[in-house]
């Protein structure tokens, strides 16, 4: 299994659409962590399980979702009712409590990828306004039997190999 992650779009139609494009074949899942400030029925939004950011207004996004995948539980939330910015405890309480295996957040439009006590917490950065780095980034996260692999990409110039990883389940 396959997921997409991106977050923090802000605005942006014409780039959702892209990704989808791009994607549509080796994807299984769209998730979007928030602050798309886009209405629940904009045609660039569909096809992504999304969640309410801080910038975002509409109530039929949750703020957070718990979706199976596989054999795995995804923590889907933007970030910033857990203070994601100053660190992950708050975060990584909520998916323990889950049972969550990945939680997935926005925010900080920082990328990051780190597992602690067995859960891969994944910030795919943001395609607007990237902090930390030059490249607007999203990325996808292939589910294997005993890892996870994610791969890095720029909306402007595609995979950005040398920022890929792949986390062990033993980590």
């Amino acid at each position: 299994m396959k997921v997409l992650i991106v977050s923090d779009s802000h605005g942006m139609t014409t780039e959702l659409e892209k990704l989808k494009k791009i994607h549509e074949n080796e994807v299984d899942y769209f998730i979007h962590c928030g602050d798309s400030e886009l209405s629940p029925d904009d045609p660039a939004i569909q096809g992504f399980v999304t969640v309410r950011g801080n910038c975002d207004f509409y109530d039929e996004f949750p703020e957070d979702i718990v979706k199976e995948v596989g054999n795995r539980k995804i923590l889907i939330t933007h970030g910033h009712r857990y203070s994601v910015k100053s660190n992950l405890l708050k975060l990584s309480y909520r998916a323990k409590e889950e049972a969550a295996d990945i939680a997935c957040f926005g925010h900080s439009h920082y990328l990051g990828a780190e597992m602690i006590h067995g859960t891969l917490f994944i910030n795919p950065g943001s395609i607007r306004l990237p902090r930390g780095r030059r490249e607007r980034t999203y990325l996808t996260v292939e589910l294997q039997e005993h890892s996870y692999e994610l791969k890095v990409y720029d909306i402007d110039r595609g995979e950005v190999p040398e920022l890929g990883q792949v986390f062990s389940l033993s980590n």
